[in-house]
């Protein structure tokens, strides 16, 4: 065999068997295909029955015999073997659809079953490798152009193969996963189209679990909905089943994208086209917020299926906001770093609209802020380029807090420890072949995040607290009292925080030594607060803190009873003591008494006196006397009065003086009209030669209508209409003449 050429181009001699004769073949053949049947696999049993169990474990074993054999290979029967057998086509397609994902809690503890699930995943891993490898050796290769076809027409790989090896085999074999996919996409350029292809199918599954869900998108179409179209039931009230079946949906989708970018992130260019990362914030603030509420609010029958939902639930939500910062990642932050100054402005502005078009999404900006601060990415770029636009960036950093004040949560103190990631770590982490690394930035993260915010947290008494424990322990009923105050005070008494953290196990090492049903401490009963009060109102006839019992007689609702109202207005004592009052002013006399000698209250009525006294005015002459202040100092005019009161007194005296005139009497009769017009025109001639007025010209009126004009009317006429712009209302012909030209007025 030669071994120089690569395998797609060596030519072997093989007998064959129903003539005898040798004849010429390629070395990829299908007649070269061994004939084996690949048995599909099926996932672990979830519960211990001892039959299922027995039969997993038989199917897993032909199914591992089988994949040894076909590593066993040499190079030229591997790929005939992978090329032209249909069944391990399908058997490989059925691991990597029902196999168990990471974030998959089976609860079949079995050992056999685990030692046996590890052998088939390593060695279906190895499978996959060395399909994507065209260069085995110097002596085993197939050339890149032939291996591109190879692949691509063979369907040996496409988008959602690469889909499931990474979110299967990423963790773990992260170095050798990224040299596999970024062969097959360097060898075959048309996957790049088929992921382009692939996104908007990514896209629908968000519309879908929105539509499911009653919700729409920002950029959802506006048609209208059909009539025959099925309404559409909030989570509250959809089947349990149909529930969790789109928690499932969102999670394995969410896990997926972000475990293919971080593997290859170069794929976020392609990803970015379609305005993905938007419309990923978009998604994120319609259904989150929903879900949780759902969770929280939505009685479940087991508390461990409300456990794993939301567990499930914070998974995919982080998810959403890594794969949200890969792209950024990739596609801004990494060529600033990379390329320096060149085209360094694009990617800036590209970061900039980015996050000026997602400012009112709260909720997603404050979830990613706590994730990944966008201040200390705005901080790297001022680093890259001084001469940033600080208007811009004042003004993002600006919305980012006032989310956090518009969301009620307090923006944490310290950013966490994986809040931002530089390319260099970022390719430090997906090189990592263990999970060590993740195991330390949790530590971190507990360090400098959480244990510090819960330190200075500010204390929470009385109702509102109890309010906090009520929500935490509504979503985990098993808990104490006392170690849910414990993850209060750790959390900053941030309730979604605590019930996250607790569901997804990571609570800092501080808290995994309490006792998880650890009550609270009752505190002695300290003195009383009405016992201390001090009140101006206190001992008296209406204290009940005081007194044990109040005069209810005094007291009533509304009116008092009929009866004493009754009583109160027929007492008229008080009408009889205001009667004697008003009796001792009274100056009515009916009857005096009359002495003796004393004629003048006589009897006899004397008219002459009378009569006398009628007529004259007796003392109406009298001197008036001075009253007691001007008795004891005369009245003086101030000095400053003097001189303007003498000068009121001449005026006066000479109007004295001065003999009234006579003005014309008033006719009461109508005067003649011509007389009128006359006086009314010398008043207006007055008026305008004191106003500085020109007497109109009489020549332009002329003579009556058609008895013809003289040449000087014409000419006064002429005169007063190229000179009428001059006096009010001026100019209205030149004026309408320019509206219309403008069509300001309809010709």
């Amino acid at each position: 065999m030669p071994l120089t050429l690569p395998l797609d181009q060596i030519q072997l001699s093989e007998l064959d068997k129903k003539t005898g004769k040798t004849q010429q073949l390629s070395a990829l053949h299908p007649s070269r295909k061994e004939d084996r049947c690949f048995v599909l696999y099926k996932p672990p049993p979830q519960d211990g029955t001892s039959a299922l169990v027995e039969e997993f474990l038989e199917r897993a074993n032909f199914i591992a015999g089988d994949v040894d054999w076909l590593l066993a290979l040499p190079h030229d029967k591997f790929w005939c073997q992978v090329i032209f057998d249909e069944t391990l086509q399908k058997c490989l397609d059925s691991f990597l659809r029902y196999t168990p994902r990471q974030y998959d809690e089976l609860e079949n503890r079995n050992p056999v079953v685990a030692e046996v699930q590890k052998h088939l995943h390593r060695n279906v891993f190895m499978i996959f490798l060395r399909m994507s490898t065209h260069k085995e050796s110097k002596e085993h290769f197939i050339s890149p152009d032939a291996f591109g076809e190879i692949i691509y027409d063979g369907f040996l790989f496409d988008i959602p193969k690469i889909l499931d090896l990474c979110v299967i085999f990423g963790k773990g074999n992260a170095a050798l996963l990224k040299k596999m996919i970024a062969n097959i996409f360097n060898q075959q350029p048309n996957y790049f189209n088929d992921l382009n292809e692939t996104v908007p199918t990514i896209l629908q599954v968000y519309s879908s679990i929105c539509d499911q869900c009653g919700l729409r998108l920002e950029n959802h179409s506006n048609w209208p909905q059909k009539i025959d179209a099925q309404t559409k039931v909030s989570p509250m009230a959809m089947p349990l089943q149909e529930f969790k079946d789109i928690l499932l949906y969102l999670c394995d989708t969410c896990t997926t994208l972000f475990a293919f970018l971080d593997v290859f992130p170069e794929a976020s260019r392609t990803i970015q086209k379609h305005d993905f990362i938007h419309r990923l914030a978009s998604f994120y603030e319609v259904i989150i917020p929903e879900l949780e509420n759902t969770i929280k609010k939505r009685r479940f029958d087991e508390t461990s299926l409300q456990s794993d939902l939301w567990r499930r639930l914070s998974h995919s939500r982080k998810k959403m906001i890594e794969t949200f910062h890969l792209i950024i990642n990739h596609t801004c932050l990494q060529p600033i770093l990379e390329n320096g100054s060149d085209h360094i402005l694009t990617f800036i502005e590209d970061f900039l609209q980015i996050f000026t078009a997602l400012l009112h999404q709260k909720r997603f900006l404050t979830d990613y802020d706590e994730q990944f601060p966008v201040a200390d990415d705005i901080s790297l770029l001022q680093q890259a380029f001084p001469a940033l636009d600080e208007t811009r960036t004042s003004y993002i950093i600006k919305a980012v807090d006032s989310a956090w004040e518009a969301s009620g949560r307090n923006k944490p103190a310290f950013a966490m420890a994986n809040a931002h990631i530089s390319p260099a770590s970022l390719t430090s982490q997906v090189s990592a072949a263990n999970g060590e690394i993740e195991q330390d930035l949790k530590q971190l993260e507990y360090e400098n995040a959480d244990y510090c915010a819960g330190a200075t947290a500010a204390k929470i008494m009385g109702i509102e607290l109890e309010s906090l424990i009520s929500q935490v322990k509504d979503i985990l009923p098993h808990l104490g009292e006392g170690f849910i105050l414990e993850c209060l005070e750790e959390y900053n008494y941030e309730t979604e925080k605590v019930i996250n953290n607790i569901l997804e196990d990571k609570i800092p090492p501080s808290l995994h030594k309490l006792d998880r049903t650890l009550q609270r401490q009752v505190k002695e009963d300290q003195e009383s607060v009405l016992s201390t009060r001090r009140n101006v109102f206190d001992y008296d006839d209406f204290d009940v803190y005081s007194k044990n019992s109040v005069d209810m007689s005094k007291i009533w609702k509304g009116k008092k009873k009929r009866e004493e109202g009754r009583t109160l207005l027929d007492d008229k004592t008080h009408i009889a003591q205001q009667k004697e009052r008003y009796n001792a002013y009274s100056v009515i006399v009916e009857k005096m008494p009359v002495e003796d000698g004393d004629q003048f209250y006589g009897d006899d009525y004397d008219d002459e006196y009378d009569d006398t006294y009628d007529v004259n005015q007796v003392g109406a002459n009298d001197v008036d006397s001075d009253d007691e202040l001007t008795s004891r100092r005369p009245f003086t005019i101030p000095r400053i009065l003097r001189q303007k009161e003498e000068e009121e007194e001449d005026d006066e005296a000479e109007e004295e003086a001065a003999p009234k005139e006579e003005g014309p009497k008033r006719d009461l009769f109508i005067q003649d009209p011509a007389l009128l017009r006359e006086r009314a025109e010398a008043r207006r001639a007055t008026f305008n030669a004191r106003k500085g007025f020109k007497h109109d010209n009489t020549a332009v009126s002329g003579n009556a209508k058609g008895q013809g004009q003289s040449k000087e009317t014409l000419t006064e006429r002429r005169k007063k209409e190229a000179n009428k712009s001059f006096r009010g209302n001026h100019n209205r012909r030149s004026l309408a003449d320019r509206k219309r030209n403008k069509g300001m007025i309809p010709s």
